[in-house]
């Protein structure tokens, strides 16, 4: 009781000042007011005034002086006192000390003046109470008490009991039932009963339960039973306990609680009469009895479920069935008597929340409110209390509504009258619903119609924190009550709708949350939402096995139907079906048009989350393709959003958050989206009719540019246009793809297989490509304009790639040439062409000078010097439309619709308005047609105009056109032909184009040659699709190529008098006046064969690899280029025998190449009646049988060696040698008049020329005739190889000896007949080593080539004996060292690999070394006997000219004296040419690994001809001494020996005489 402790300076200073302290003290706690606290204050302020008095420190007279004042202060005082005195007798009579004991005792009598006897006899302990002297003895005080207790409490009162009496209570009864309408209180009726209770001595508990049953019996009259119990009931606990009686009667077996009591007691509660806490003790069932039964049925619900979704047998599923049914009847026959349930719905009746929320949180969530009566109730509460709000701000106009009356009871919660009235009760009442609103949709209706109501208000009003927080009470009512009501209503499609118009005010992101909890959570939060996710499931599965196209519409309603309540359950299992059979989806899509707005909106949100599933791979498990479920998914989203009204924000922000993260596996959607969207469509295997409708305006693409005709784009494609622009993801969607498009390949590729990376480069790329095309066509000029940044932003900013920088800025550069024009037409009116021309030409100044300007920034300024920023800005700036009309396109289309209209005339099936409107349609599109044709056609027209204005300015003068090409191939054409099939054949006809403008400074025969040249490289570095693109871009260049072949007219009218077709590459510009200069008919169709022949040696090396992706992207190249190549008979028969090679080799091994080899492989087949034999392709004359004058060797009809030994050796070696130096001085060395007109074509740097000239081609022809007379000899029998050989020998010798002298006064004259019976003999042995080599064998690709080019062969010997006579001189090293500079140069270039000045020479003869390895390792068939006899052959060689050489060596050494210092002069100097040959021959080799230089390359013959005993001889010496059989080994030392005797000597005249023929020139 101390919880007040006394200052001690209160006591020291007592009568000063303590006293008055204590007194103020008890005045304060009697004036306080605290619910019953300020009694134990008092009592604990008396207690510790006493205990001081009892301890001694105070005087008795002081303190009782000060107890006798205080009881003024209260009437219940001496009570307190009492009480004060009571405790502290029981502490004192504990002590041991008496003398505490006395001043306890003295304290009690001091104070017997003021506290009552009674009170304290009452109060003190009899022994006290003796000792104050109050009563005489304390036993017979003990005595008296027992007597009296016993009286009170065990004898029995004889009441009148009802039974024995009942007069009173049936007065009591009929005083109770009275009328109660008149003037009638219960103060009177109260009154009567206290009258009666007196008169008849009635029991007053019984008295009250009578009240209690009346009152029962009378629940209308409320007000008047619960003032008369106020006024007659003492304690609330009596009450209780007789409810609580009652309530226990009707807990018996089948007794059923009345209504009538649940709510009386209600009304008690909800008056406060009695206590919650008081009465729930005595209802049943108990709390955990509850518990168990709500996890009873939560086990009993997944029973059910787990049983719906097993496979369970016919007979089994009957037996659980009958099991269930018996179950329900059990429990409908015994519903159980909830009694604290029946209290709830009363309490909610009446209104009481405040009770009703205490008992429901009691219980397990959502337990109270299952049940259907508790839940109606609440529902009414709500209704009353949402209602004023709803007539405000819920109801539809033009609605009246039921109305509906409020409570009379003033208890009941408030009606809310605003929206922050709402979160004092009603949304605390719908969380207690739950699911259970679903018992009442008008009221789920008008939650709904109030948030719809909220959601205007808090879009324009500005109070942002009030209304956030309703806003995310709104949500999650929308979480916890709407969505999962929704599910427990019977397919309710106007609550789908209703609930629609609410949820789509909120944005995606909110919706979309809804959605995943309402799916993954809330369908286990309740037994019932448990049941019917499982029933949910088993119909969908119902459905979906019954789903095929046929039964669409009836599948449709069904799926409709099931729809309307758990969206997210049947969306689930259907597109878990449709990943696994993608043939469902059609039938799908077509079922789902009975779904409502909101389901639409669920299923957008299940196919992002089964996009995301993070448990499922996105790629297959070969790790080489995208798996099939993702592809499903991706098809499933194009089809549904262009069909039904889905809103996309959701699915592209999905795309755009995969990008950022860096993956592009989802791009696939988008692709697809878009496709199906906006009818565009991107593929590589367009036809080239596609193609061409591709490059015309946007109706003809639609019409006739892709395969699948998706019309009626026009709404989807609007729709997708405003999902991306109102949530800004126009640009960030394009920027996104250009960048990852190199993040698959360095940032997402290191672990994945390369043909998986490649396939996501092409699927990123398309994409783009498809992207960009789809925002181009339909985006205003305005939104284009507004939303893509300049080019120099875009690269250098955002580091977009040049390419698609450019591809995204194209557009907007045409649409604000068009607007400017426009704009200059209206300014000034003149109809003149010419005027409008002028006003475009102005119209493209004013546009691109910023973007020239822009340009310059993207490349370093050393790039600059070579091509002009007007010119690279106008090449990425144009596209196919400006370049040129399709003309056939536009007229098959309209043809096409032309067709249609006569069908549909002719057809009587359809009827009449019908046939007008189709005719309508057709005509409507004819006539758009043709007007698009022609404003085509004028656009051109300008272009064409504005670049030959151009042009001029597009090349520098100053520099080389080599490099010029080089910058053009690296930073226009390359990058741009594998950007699109459109860019593809944009990159040929630009070319063409630039060539037939007459640009200055531009070479078109380099462009070509350095396109066709150096396909290796570019071919394998591409991915799938860009092969596709590469091939249709050679395919282009081809055919124009071919156009210029086929006839001499053409040629001479497109490319006679060109800049381009110049053979000299001076820097300074030309004007195409000197003959000489120019490329001839025949000279060109030499170089065409060049060009074919370097294609078939890349391809062939390409399918020789092994590599997969060099195999399978120089296939797709072949297969594209398949109309214009090959053209020559031997080149397409290499080819065949290569690709019939892969397709045994990869049948087994990779189907997909395999696949690809045999439709190559068919279609070359059916080619081979177009290909024609080399001599017809470009024409070869006989050759001379004398010795042919140097200074006639100039013109077309040139023969013999002379025009390749001098003026092939000098291209290749001192020209190519020294070019850099002539670079540097601005001039270009001028070529030797002894050349032919094609030789002359060689280039600045040493890097590809065009050098088959037609003297090469006269010379070759005349070797193939001089093979056919040496074969003829050989084949006649008689004499031995040895006598052939001696026979040989010496009449060699003999015209050798004549021809040294003549050599010393004519110079160049001996050389052809020599070469020509050289060329014979080595073409014999060649011919022999074949025939030894391939007895017996198929003919392999390799040996078939060798065939083919051995015209090319001989030149190569013919250059190769060259190279052996210096080679001894040239060290290794020195060779080595110049291959790397070459390569670093190369590198270092950029520029198209392997363009030697002699590039056909030297790389034919590369070819050929490849091929004789081929021979080598290859030939499987080949006998070890013949083996033994070629290495027993060999050896005797060996011998035989060892003893051949020494004597040859003393001859040579005898002849040569009289010219010895000028011999060494010019093997210095040829050294010199050669090791820049074998630069230029190096580079050839780095075309491809199967490409030697050509020194190197006779080494390896030499070392592999020594291994394998049957290759055959060379020129060069390493080779001679160890080639295969006797007598081709001796003929040809002899013929080398000759040939170095004519070089030292011929070589020198001929060096001054090239020199004299540049000083003349």
């Amino acid at each position: 009781m101390a919880t007040l402790i006394l200052p001690g300076e209160w006591i020291k200073n007592w009568e000063k000042s303590g006293k008055h302290e204590f007194v103020q003290l008890c005045k304060e706690l009697t004036e306080k007011t605290n619910h019953g606290s300020e009694v134990r204050d008092i009592q604990a302020a008396l207690y510790e005034l006493c205990w001081q008095v009892v301890h001694g420190n105070l005087k008795l007279d002081l303190v009782a002086s000060v107890l006798g004042d205080m009881m003024e202060l209260r009437d219940d005082m001496p009570s307190i006192l009492a009480d004060v005195f009571s405790i502290l007798d029981l502490e004192t009579g504990a002590l041991e000390e008496k003398n505490k004991r006395d001043h306890y005792t003295q304290l009690v009598g001091a104070c017997l003046f003021f506290v009552p006897e009674a009170i304290l006899k009452e109060r003190l302990d009899p022994e006290t109470l003796e000792s104050l002297g109050l009563i005489k003895q304390a036993h017979q005080f003990n005595q008296k008490i027992v007597k009296i207790k016993t009286k009170l409490f065990y004898k029995q009162q004889k009441f009148n009991l009802l039974r024995e009496e009942n007069e009173g209570y049936a007065k009591l009864i009929t005083e109770l039932g009275q009328d109660l309408s008149g003037n009638i209180t219960s103060h009177v009726v109260l009154e009567s009963i206290k009258s009666l209770i007196g008169c008849f001595n009635l029991d007053p508990n019984r008295v009250l339960d009578i009240i209690l049953e009346v009152y029962e019996s009378r629940s209308d009259q409320d007000e008047f039973f619960l003032a008369l119990i106020k006024s007659y009931m003492c304690e609330p606990l009596t009450l209780c306990h007789i409810l609580g009686f009652k309530f226990k009667f009707y807990q018996e077996p089948n007794e059923e609680t009345p209504k009538s009591l649940y709510h009386i007691a209600a009304a008690l509660l909800h008056h406060n009469l009695i206590e919650l806490e008081d009465l729930y003790v005595h209802l049943m069932p108990p709390d955990a009895a509850i518990i168990e039964e709500h996890k009873k049925d939560i086990s009993e619900a997944k029973q059910i479920a787990r049983k719906l979704v097993m496979v369970v047998l016919p007979s089994e599923k009957n037996d659980d069935k009958d099991k269930e049914k018996e179950k329900e009847e059990e429990k409908n026959e015994k519903p159980p008597d909830n009694q604290k349930l029946g209290l709830l719905e009363a309490l909610l009746r009446i209104g009481d929340w405040h009770h009703a929320q205490s008992i429901m949180d009691q219980m397990p969530s959502f337990y109270a409110a299952s049940h259907k009566a508790i839940a109606l109730a609440l529902c009414q509460l709500v209704h009353l209390t949402v209602e004023p709000l709803y007539r405000r701000a819920g109801l539809p106009k033009g609605a009246r509504g039921c109305v509906m009356h409020p409570l009379r009871n003033k208890r009941a919660p408030r009606p809310a009258e605003s929206f922050e009235d709402l979160r004092r009760d009603t949304f605390s009442m719908l969380g207690y619903l739950g699911p259970h609103l679903s018992h009442d949709p008008i009221l789920f209706a008008k939650i709904v119609r109030l948030g719809k109501g909220f959601m205007k208000e808090y879009q324009s009003d500005s109070r942002a924190d009030k209304m956030d927080t309703l806003l995310s009470c709104f949500l999650s009512i929308a979480d916890q009550v709407l969505l999962p009501s929704l599910s427990l209503m019977e397919c309710n499609a106007c609550m789908s709708e209703e609930l629609w118009g609410l949820f789509k005010l909120f944005p995606y992101q909110h919706r979309y949350r809804l959605f995943g909890q309402w799916k993954n959570e809330t369908y286990s939060s309740h037994p019932l939402l448990v049941k019917v996710k499982a029933q949910t499931v088993e119909r969908a599965k119902y459905i979906m096995k019954r789903l095929t196209k046929e039964n669409v519409k009836q599948s449709g309603r069904q799926i409709g139907k099931l729809s309307h309540s758990n969206p997210t359950i049947l969306f689930d299992y259907m597109l878990s079906q449709i990943q696994w059979y993608d043939n469902l989806i059609v039938p799908v899509v077509d079922s789902l048009k009975y779904l409502t707005s909101l389901n639409y909106d669920v299923l957008a949100y299940c196919i992002i989350e089964a996009l995301a599933n993070p448990e499922k791979e996105k790629m297959k498990h070969d790790d080489t393709t995208i798996s099939s479920w993702l592809q499903s998914l991706a098809s499933l989203c194009g089809a549904v959003f262009r069909k039904y009204p889905i809103e996309l924000a959701g699915l592209l922000q999905y795309v755009t958050n995969q990008l950022k993260a860096g993956k592009s596996f989802d791009l696939l959607i988008l692709k697809e989206v878009v496709q199906k969207m906006a009818g565009i469509e991107i593929t590589d295997e367009m036809t080239s009719e596609q193609l061409e409708a591709m490059t015309g305006g946007e109706q003809l693409k639609a019409e006739g540019g892709y395969f699948g005709q998706i019309r009626n784009t026009k709404k989807s494609s609007q729709r997708l246009k405003d999902a991306l622009l109102d949530h800004e993801l126009a640009l960030p969607l394009c920027l996104l793809m250009a960048q990852q498009r190199n993040g698959v390949v360095f940032l997402e590729g290191g672990e994945n297989h390369l043909k998986l990376v490649g396939h996501l480069y092409d699927q990123c790329h398309d994409t783009l490509v498809q992207f960009g095309g789809f925002l181009a066509s339909n985006l205003s000029t305005e939104d284009y304009i507004k939303r893509v940044p300049s080019i120099d932003i875009l690269c250098n900013q955002f580091h977009t790639p040049h390419d698609a920088a450019f591809f995204l800025s194209r557009p907007m550069y045409a649409h604000q040439i068009l607007s400017k024009y426009d704009e200059l037409k209206k300014a000034e009116k003149g109809n003149r062409q010419q005027q409008k021309v002028h006003k475009y030409v102005a119209a493209c100044e004013q546009v691109m000078t910023p973007v020239h300007e822009a340009v310059v920034s993207l490349h370093p300024a050393r790039v600059w010097d070579d091509i002009r920023p007007q010119f690279y800005a106008t090449f990425w700036s144009l596209t196919m439309y400006d370049l040129a009309v399709p003309h056939s396109a536009y007229d098959r289309e309209v043809n096409k619709l032309k067709v249609q209209i006569k069908a549909i005339e002719e057809n009587p099936e359809i009827p009449m308005n019908k046939k007008k409107k189709e005719k309508e349609r057709c005509t409507a599109l004819m006539e758009k047609l043709q007007e698009e044709e022609k404003k085509q056609l004028e656009h051109v027209q300008r272009v064409l105009h504005r670049l030959k204005l151009e042009k001029d300015n597009w090349l520098l003068a100053k520099s080389t056109k080599n490099e010029t090409i080089t910058k053009f191939l690296q930073l226009c054409l390359f990058p741009r032909c594998i950007f699109s099939s459109i860019d593809a054949v944009y990159c040929a006809r630009f070319v063409e184009l630039v060539h037939q403008q007459k640009t200055p400074n531009f070479c078109t025969l380099l462009c070509y040659d350095r396109v066709f040249s150096a396909i290796i490289y570019t071919v394998a570095s591409c991915t799938e699709n860009e092969s596709h693109r590469y091939g249709r871009f050679l395919c282009c260049m081809l055919e124009t190529v071919t156009r210029w072949h086929s006839d001499r007219a053409t040629y001479e009218k497109e490319c006679v008098n060109y800049p381009g077709f110049l053979t000299i590459f001076r820097a300074s510009g030309f004007d195409g006046g000197n003959k000489a200069d120019q490329l001839d008919y025949e000279n060109f169709r030499h170089v065409v064969h060049k060009w074919h022949y370097m294609l078939t040696k890349a391809s062939v090396h390409c399918l020789e690899t092994g590599d997969y992706t060099h195999i399978r992207n120089i296939l797709i190249v072949l297969t594209k280029i398949l109309p214009c190549y090959p053209k020559v008979l031997n080149l397409g028969q290499a080819l065949e025998c290569r690709v019939h090679k892969i397709c045994l080799e990869e049948k087994d091994k990779r189907p997909d190449l395999y696949a690809l080899a045999m439709g190559y492989s068919g279609r070359l087949k059916s080619q081979k009646v177009h290909m024609v034999p080399e001599n017809e392709f470009h024409h070869k004359e006989q050759p001379a049988r004398s010795a042919t004058p140097a200074s006639q060797q100039n013109g077309p009809g040139s023969t013999g060696k002379p025009a390749s030994s001098t003026s092939k050796t000098e291209e290749g070696t001192s020209e190519d040698g020294d070019r850099g130096k002539d670079k540097s001085q601005g001039n270009t060395k001028p070529v030797n008049k002894t050349n032919s007109a094609a030789a002359k074509v060689i280039t600045s740097n040493g890097n590809g020329a065009l050098n088959s000239t037609k003297a090469v081609k006269d010379r070759d022809d005349k070797e193939k005739s001089g093979k056919d007379k040496k074969e003829k000899k050989e084949k006649t029998p008689g004499s031995t190889p040895e006598t052939k050989a001696e026979n040989r020998r010496e009449k060699q010798r003999d015209e050798r000896a004549g021809k040294e002298e003549r050599a010393a006064r004519e110079g160049k004259e001996k050389t052809p007949k020599a070469d020509r019976e050289k060329l014979k003999t080595e073409e014999k042995s060649s011919k022999d080593d074949k025939a030894k080599a391939g007895n017996g064998e198929p003919m392999e690709p390799s040996r078939e080539r060798d065939a083919i080019k051995e015209s090319k062969n001989k030149e190569k010997g013919d250059r190769s004996a060259v190279a052996g006579s210096l080679k001894s001189p040239v060290p290794r090293s020195e060779s080595a060292e110049s291959e790397r500079d070459h390569k670093r140069r190369k590198l270092d270039s950029h520029s198209s690999p392997s363009h030697s000045s002699s590039v056909k020479d030297n790389s034919n003869e590369p070819k050929e070394s490849t091929s004789k390895h081929h021979i080598n390792y290859n030939s499987v068939a080949r006998s070890k006997s013949r083996e033994r006899e070629l290495e027993k052959k060999d050896s005797d060689n060996t011998q035989g000219r060892s003893k051949e050489k020494k004597e040859e060596k003393d001859r040579k050494d005898r002849k040569r004296e009289h010219a010895v210092n000028d011999r060494e002069a010019s093997q210095e100097s040829k050294r010199k040419k050669d090791e820049n040959g074998t630069n230029s021959s190096k580079n050839s080799k780095s075309t491809s690994p199967s490409c030697d230089s050509p020194l190197s390359a006779e080494k390896e013959k030499s070392k592999r001809s020594k291994s394998s005993s049957k290759e055959k001889a060379d020129s060069v010496k390493p080779e001679r001494t160890s080639s295969g059989g006797k007598k081709e080994s001796r003929h040809d030392k002899e013929k080398s020996e000759k040939k170095e005797k004519r070089d030292s000597s011929g070589g020198k005249e001929e060096k001054k005489h090239h020199k004299s023929s540049e000083k003349h020139r």
